[in-house]
């Protein structure tokens, strides 16, 4: 067999979905720690610090979470305002629990350059603009995306309407 690791996908997202999986089904609280600098990184830049962000991932702090093999994306509320959040996957940090800090940290990530990051913007996912509907309102709370206290913090079953 001749398999060559250089044409591998990265490892990243499917470890980052496992363990996001392996944290709700413990009951706890995901956070995902994100390089805010790494090109493409669409986060609050209000509440980044020293380059770096914490999300929380709770199902009742964002709606339509996305963990694919290129982007993280969702949206959520930080300070009351509804925000789209789109993260490089190679972006992520590390994900763990709020709770007791279990999780995973990733080494840093290599920045790509200038050419690829033009290719990578075009790539881009778009997300649907955020209504100001009942289904905008959720997940406000004191921290950024933090979890509105609902449950125990395993989420529940959601419905995301296709169009």
């Amino acid at each position: 067999m001749d398999h060559n690791a250089d044409n591998m996908t990265s490892s990243k997202p499917y470890l980052i979905r496992a363990i996001y999986e392996w944290i709700l089904d413990n009951g706890l609280t995901p956070h995902l720690v994100v390089d805010a600098e790494y090109p493409g990184a669409q986060v609050p830049v209000e509440f980044i610090d020293d380059g770096r962000i914490v999300l929380n991932i709770a199902p009742s702090a964002v709606k339509g979470l996305v963990i694919g093999n290129d982007w993280i994306q969702f949206n959520a509320r930080f300070s009351g305002v509804a925000r789209e959040v789109m993260v490089p996957s190679e972006a992520a940090l590390g994900v763990f629990t709020r709770e007791n800090g279990q999780g995973m940290v990733f080494p840093e990530p290599s920045y790509p350059d200038s050419e690829s990051v033009s290719e990578d913007a075009a790539s881009r996912p778009k997300l649907r603009p955020l209504t100001s509907g009942p289904e905008a309102s959720s997940g406000e709370g004191p921290s950024p995306a933090a979890p509105r206290g609902k449950g125990k913090g395993k989420g529940g079953p959601t419905l995301k309407v296709v169009k």
